[in-house]
């Protein structure tokens, strides 16, 4: 990461942190009063194919013991009636801007995976990992909504990971390898505000 894309990303969640104070305070009130505890969702992600972080969220779902993986159809009843509406205005994302200022996220970029698919598909993510996770990018706003569909059709496990490992992340990792080539402070804006209209749709 250059210092300039740090430097705008630290001005621009500490801005940005600080306007939404107000509603993550909120938000947090509502998970713990409705949901109760925990109020946030830690899970490993990696930034580079060696050293991983624990990503930031509200809770959306029941907690279980052996979850992992990513989410599908198969997860889908642990959703709470918060967490759906969390999900759909994304307002369960907000407490990634303390990954921006930690470090461990850029603003744009590849989203984060998780250790097991680093380990499974070390050359592709050898090559997306070059470029710091982000909490947005080229691949999340071109492919989230099919990704999503198609992993709301599983039933299982098994099934949610069998589909993510052939159509998601060889499709998510040709846009992050295009978004890495023509990388910019400007495409890094341009990408920004598409995902705050794609947030107020």
């Amino acid at each position: 990461m250059t210092p300039a894309k740090r430097a705008f990303d630290l001005v621009f969640a500490l801005t940005l942190g600080m306007l939404l104070a107000p509603v993550i305070a909120l938000t947090a009130l509502a998970v713990l009063v409705r949901d109760g505890r925990p109020v946030f969702f830690r899970s490993e992600r990696m930034k580079t194919p060696t050293e991983g972080f624990f990503l930031l969220k509200f809770r959306t779902m029941t907690p279980a013991e052996a979850d992992q993986g990513v989410s599908g159809g198969d997860k889908a009843h642990r959703i709470t009636r918060t967490g759906h509406f969390l999900r759909r205005t994304h307002l369960d994302e907000m407490p990634q801007l303390w990954n921006v200022i930690r470090g461990d996220l850029s603003l744009v970029g590849p989203r984060p995976p998780l250790r097991s698919y680093v380990e499974r598909f070390p050359e592709t993510y050898a090559q997306v990992l070059r470029s710091r996770p982000g909490l947005t990018g080229l691949a999340t706003l071109r492919y989230h909504a099919h990704e999503a569909r198609l992993l709301a059709q599983s039933r299982s496990a098994a099934e949610t990971d069998a589909i993510y490992c052939r159509a998601c992340v060889p499709r998510k990792a040709r846009l992050d390898l295009i978004y890495q080539r023509h990388r910019t402070l400007c495409l890094d804006l341009v990408l920004l505000c598409q995902t705050a209209v794609q947030g107020w749709r």
